[in-house]
């Protein structure tokens, strides 16, 4: 299976435009994926920030993506029939870098699984992670960095 992860804001392993973040707009930047299993039945987005002081920090949590999407606009716009799951502020949907000193990387992880995930809007990540297993076709991410300015 090839399963591949991009956005057209940046680039792997390079610095994520301030519009994205909490320095900006808190926008979530496009993302879009190809995936080569005609097996997938949805995907998952997880971004988080294993920099963080008190351990990984988690900025968007979406599955049940429909295996039909291939990208998601710049905006968090949520596909139909996607769920959100908890962040680590405690709400739902995509929260930009904010980190409190230096430089933080950002892991964009999709994963494409052979079913959905019975769960319901609002869970954590733990919660889907813990679902996934045995699901999992295949997975890929993207790194971004940033810096608060």
């Amino acid at each position: 299976m090839s399963l591949s992860l991009e956005s057209t804001a940046f680039i792997s392993n390079t610095m994520i435009p301030s519009q994205y973040t909490c320095d900006g707009l808190d926008s979530s930047p496009p993302l879009a994926w190809q995936d080569s299993s005609a097996q997938t039945r949805s995907y998952v987005l997880i971004v988080d920030d294993p920099d963080a002081p008190g351990g990984t920090w988690d900025h968007w949590v979406l599955f049940n993506i429909p295996a039909a999407v291939k990208q998601l606009p710049e905006g968090s716009v949520k596909p139909e029939g996607a769920l959100d799951g908890k962040n680590s502020w405690g709400s739902l949907g995509y929260r930009g870098p904010c980190p409190p000193s230096g430089v933080h990387h950002y892991h964009f992880k999709l994963y494409a699984l052979d079913s959905t995930l019975n769960l319901p809007s609002g869970v954590g990540k733990q919660a889907v992670m813990q679902a996934m297993k045995g699901h999992i076709l295949g997975s890929t991410e993207l790194i971004g960095l940033y810096r608060k300015g």
